[in-house]
């Protein structure tokens, strides 16, 4: 009994935490049964199978078989280079796709940069060629995101450790080859610096154009880098854009040839991490108070999110999409915006 009623205190607690944003569980759901109910996942065959069939399995499992599998499947890998340069790898094939299985590895990862003494600076890479880091997984059972609680600063985990890691006293850099959609956008944006592959970065923040509103806190991030009018060009247009482009627009530091990008984000950390933590630290803390969006606003933007994913059209689209092949297909992961256009009232 006293098992039971500090579960119930718990789920008392989560569901007030959570009441402006309309329950996290409930949204979830929503998607997710959009999701389950897509016929590209229920009538794959063929070349799809070996990606496919484990989220099947899932579907039809109890729900005690996917978190075995998913747990025990290392997605985010950390190598400490040297005591104060570590880097940061995303390892999830076929299409570095994130989902709530992810959040504890990269929860853990963002403590580990906090609270570590030595590290200086972070850099935030991938393995998986043409993609850096992508959208939201759409797809695990239910009880893979509605047991989520909020982090340390009262945010929904994803938003919550994209908002510690920009105010860790450690230098974040993200080294973009391939494409960064979504939650990909919000993780380099969350980081201090940014540089992409002139040849094979993509990124995009691609939710209005599956009626969604993006979660992870671009709206507030994108103004501050790019202007209003550019970060309302990104937002809005829902489009692909490439390192060149991106750069032009200060989305990234620079946008580098793809065989020079290693090497110059290589040196750069290793500069950095030669120079004294305390004078790293205190700096990026004065630029973090001129330029860092306050929490209000971050979660506002979760706030739109739970909003929009609850909305018809939203739901209508991510079927569409998923029908079409999202996170099956890599044509459709790689010209999402391509994809997201098709959908549009014409």
């Amino acid at each position: 009994m006293r098992n039971n009623h500090t579960a119930s205190h718990a789920e008392r607690d989560r569901a007030r935490r959570f009441l402006r944003s309309k329950s996290l569980s409930e949204s979830v759901m929503i998607v997710a049964a959009v999701a389950l109910s897509a016929p590209a996942f229920g009538a794959s065959t063929g070349s799809d199978h070996a990606t496919v069939g484990p989220q099947q399995t899932a579907q039809a499992a109890p729900a005690s078989q996917p978190e075995d599998r998913t747990s025990s499947k290392t997605q985010i890998r950390l190598e400490r280079r040297t005591p104060a340069y570590w880097r940061v790898t995303v390892d999830n094939p076929p299409f570095n796709i994130f989902g709530p299985e992810t959040i504890p590895q990269l929860n853990e990862v963002i403590t580990a940069i906090e609270t570590d003494p030595q590290v200086k600076v972070v850099v935030f890479d991938s393995a998986i060629p043409g993609f850096f880091l992508t959208h939201y997984n759409f797809v695990p059972p239910l009880s893979e995101s509605t047991g989520l609680t909020a982090g340390p600063t009262g945010l929904h985990p994803l938003p919550d450790m994209l908002v510690r890691l920009s105010r860790a006293p450690v230098v974040s850099i993200s080294s973009i080859r391939g494409r960064a959609t979504g939650v990909g956008s919000e993780l380099a944006l969350a980081s201090d610096m940014r540089f992409a592959s002139r040849e094979k970065a993509i990124l995009s923040q691609w939710e209005v154009g599956a009626a969604l509103v993006p979660g992870g806190g671009p709206m507030a991030r994108l103004p501050r880098l790019l202007g209003r009018g550019r970060a309302l060009e990104i937002l809005l247009g829902a489009e692909d854009i490439n390192g060149d482009l991106a750069e032009r627009y200060g989305y990234v530091n620079r946008s580098l040839p793809d065989q020079q990008l290693d090497g110059f984000v290589d040196a750069l950390a290793t500069r950095i991490a030669s120079f004294d933590k305390k004078a790293i630290a205190d700096t990026k803390r004065l630029v973090d108070f001129a330029s860092l969006p306050p929490d209000p606003e971050i979660a506002a933007g979760w706030n739109a999110f739970i909003d929009s994913v609850q909305r018809p059209p939203a739901q209508a689209k991510i079927k569409q999409l998923m029908s079409l092949g999202l996170q099956t297909n890599s044509d459709v992961e790689t010209r999402l915006g391509h994809y997201t256009g098709t959908l549009g009232d014409r």
